[in-house]
């Protein structure tokens, strides 16, 4: 089909009010415009760069899941909680009591994607991914009763105070079998001649018109962009996320989506999609060019140690997967003694590397400033 000839679907009567049934998505899809072709171009070079870094960084993994955790926090926040990129690091007992509820959902997403990543090793990615997924997502926080793991047995919809005001309202329920159905055919259909970028941005968009679960499907269609990208090794390593880009333009991220329902025009969600490959993999070469230059600099301080130098690269490479921390967490995690634990943090305080934030003399937390700030750019 070409795209622009798309017919993004139906308004089904229901009792009382009017359901969307997006149309089938899985078949060839061609286009005319040629700026898609141009930006196509660019995105697949932009990620070939990315995947560039993930081979030359040294331990590169020891710096995922920061990254990791920076999509957790960006897609959360998307959702509307406020726990910023310090918190999310922080235990949850170092966090006042009304902040605890937002830093668990950050959590969830968290330990949803560490468990999705690891299950593509083995399995396909699946709706029955994305379900087990969603139950790790939505176990033990608000919107647990909406059926964690469970695709929909009621009808939902998005904006407005009621069904009745609604500014989208997806598939009844009895529509979504056939849907998903067809959905996961695309994901894995390789008789359709569709680059992987256009299939994954049509896919994004088909997910989040189906909204399948009662919650938590914007986090869930986010996720399902770097899983998609690296169950066809599109991605080494997952460092692209690109919900800091779809919050940055959140309006036009929601319009992009909204316009192809409303208008069929998936030529402009197609290009909004891939200019955000383009700037997110941008920055994620930055950020990598940051840990090159950050980690050069470090190991050279760590060298002055001395007889001490092999403890504090031990220290180090924590610090780049956690860099929030208490002297209890280093005790614990690296076997020293209290003591031991905080010579080791006095040592990394005079270098320049660790600071104390809290300005209190008991439950301290010390924070690797230099390096969590290269995550903390939009």
């Amino acid at each position: 089909m070409n795209i622009k000839d798309y017919k993004s679907g139906t308004h089904k009567q229901q009792y009382k009010y009017k359901s969307f049934l997006p149309s089938n998505i899985n078949h060839t899809w061609v286009w005319d415009d040629a700026r898609i072709n141009v930006l196509l171009e660019t995105a697949t070079q932009r990620l070939g760069e990315l995947n560039a870094f993930s081979l030359i960084v040294p331990d590169v993994d020891l710096f995922i899941q920061m990254h990791v955790v920076k999509e957790a926090q960006t897609s959360s926040r998307i959702e509307g909680t406020k726990t910023n990129m310090d918190e999310a690091l922080m235990a949850k007992k170092d966090l006042s009591p009304e902040k605890r509820d937002d830093w668990q959902e950050v959590q969830n997403y968290i330990k949803a994607m560490n468990f999705g990543i690891k299950q593509l090793e083995k399995l396909p990615l699946s709706n029955r991914l994305l379900r087990e997924m969603h139950k790790i997502l939505m176990s033990n926080v608000r919107g647990e009763y909406k059926y964690p793991g469970e695709f929909r047995k009621s009808q939902n919809w998005i904006g407005g105070s009621s069904i009745s005001d609604a500014l989208y309202v997806p598939p009844h329920y009895d529509d979504l079998p056939d849907l998903l159905d067809d959905f996961e055919k695309f994901l894995h259909n390789e008789a359709v001649d569709v680059p992987h970028l256009i299939k994954i941005a049509i896919s994004h968009y088909q997910f989040e018109s189906i909204h399948p679960f009662l919650d938590g499907n914007g986090r869930i269609g986010r996720l399902l962009i770097v899983f998609y990208l690296i169950s066809h090794n599109l991605l080494i390593k997952p460092s692209l996320y690109l919900s800091a880009f779809f919050e940055k333009h959140k309006s036009a991220y929601y319009d992009a989506l909204s316009r192809v329902r409303e208008s069929n025009d998936l030529a402009h969600w197609v290009k909004f999609f891939l200019n955000a490959i383009i700037e997110t993999a941008g920055a994620g070469q930055e950020t990598f060019r940051g840990i090159l230059k950050l980690k050069n600099k470090v190991d050279a301080k760590i060298v002055t140690l001395g007889r001490k130098a092999e403890t504090g690269r031990q220290f180090i490479h924590l610090l780049y997967k956690k860099p929030v921390i208490t002297a209890t967490e280093i005790g614990q995690i690296m076997d020293l003694t209290p003591k031991s634990a905080n010579a080791l943090i006095n040592d990394f305080e005079k270098l320049g590397i660790l600071k104390e934030v809290t300005g209190q003399q008991r439950n301290r937390i010390f924070e690797f400033k230099e390096y969590l700030v290269l995550f903390k750019k939009e």
